[in-house]
């Protein structure tokens, strides 16, 4: 159980980042100070972390869904990266 709980805190701590992150992504417009590099590597470790909740003999809920919710924060930030590297290279009116 405290491998869960353990677990669940590392999870919370990490996803807190990501707020401010994507917030900055879509108010500045710019890939200024961003890595997608790091982020497809975060992207990685929390697809591992889905895998090995789904595989293990008792799914932690609680455990999963931090997951997922990190996922796709990390995910939507990417997707901003992506954005703003159009907006800064002058190929999209967005």
């Amino acid at each position: 159980m405290w491998i869960k709980i353990c677990e669940g805190i590392m999870l919370i701590c990490f996803g807190m980042a990501w707020p401010a992150s994507i917030w900055k992504s879509a108010t500045s417009k710019s890939t200024k100070g961003k890595s997608l590099f790091f982020m497809l590597i975060i992207l990685v470790g929390y697809v591992a972390g889905i895998v090995k909740s789904l595989i293990e003999p008792e799914i932690s809920w609680p455990v999963l869904s931090l997951y997922l919710l990190n996922t796709a924060m990390v995910t939507a930030d990417t997707a901003l990266y992506f954005r703003n590297k159009r907006l800064e290279e002058g190929t999209s009116t967005v």
